[in-house]
């Protein structure tokens, strides 16, 4: 199993200028403010189950842009839906990325339904994403990361991260602060 706060530093090690980030809630914004806070980073405070949906309206608004969403196994399980809304409009910027440790993190690590089976890559292939995969390993997760930098199709992918739990790093609170700074460069970037 991968370590998140490793798995993080490795996709975004060679981050383009254009490419946006939609961590999702909790740990996933945590560990992308632990490589440094941007303003192409919408980090989320309260928004449970929104990361994908917000990850989608940005790729059909700036088709330019890469746009990533990163988030959890209990994100994802809460917005099934979302991965059938992204597999219908299939835009080619838009990368699904889920951490999945088996857990409800925010909520006291009990299992997550992904401990009981649910195979995420499944029901994201079942929805229309054709690029989806599975990360289990460093080589598979480099790949991973080359892949964000030439996107050219919808992709889907899990990767499996152990249940650890990293010191927080926390982002600016502050929601009118981090929307309107991420509007800006969005319309900076084209």
């Amino acid at each position: 199993m991968l370590e998140r706060r490793k798995a993080i530093a490795t996709l975004m090690a060679n981050r383009g200028k254009n490419m946006f980030v939609v961590p999702g809630l909790g740990s996933t914004t945590w560990d992308m403010a632990s490589l440094g806070e941007k303003d192409s980073d919408f980090y989320l405070w309260g928004a449970m189950g929104g990361a994908a949906m917000i990850g989608l309206g940005l790729a059909l608004a700036k088709p330019k842009l890469t746009v990533v969403v990163i988030t959890g196994d209990g994100e994802m399980l809460m917005g099934l839906g979302s991965l059938a809304t992204i597999g219908v409009q299939r835009p080619a910027n838009l990368a699904v990325i889920v951490f999945d440790n088996q857990h409800y993190g925010e909520t006291g690590m009990q299992a997550s339904h992904t401990d009981q089976g649910v195979d995420l890559v499944g029901v994201a292939r079942a929805c229309g994403i054709t690029h989806a995969f599975d990360v289990q390993d460093e080589g598979a997760l480099k790949t991973l990361a080359g892949e964000l930098g030439t996107l050219k199709q919808t992709l889907f992918a899990r990767v499996r991260i152990a249940a650890d739990e990293p010191a927080r790093v926390l982002p600016s609170k502050d929601g009118v602060e981090l929307k309107l700074r991420f509007r800006k460069a969005a319309a900076a970037a084209g």
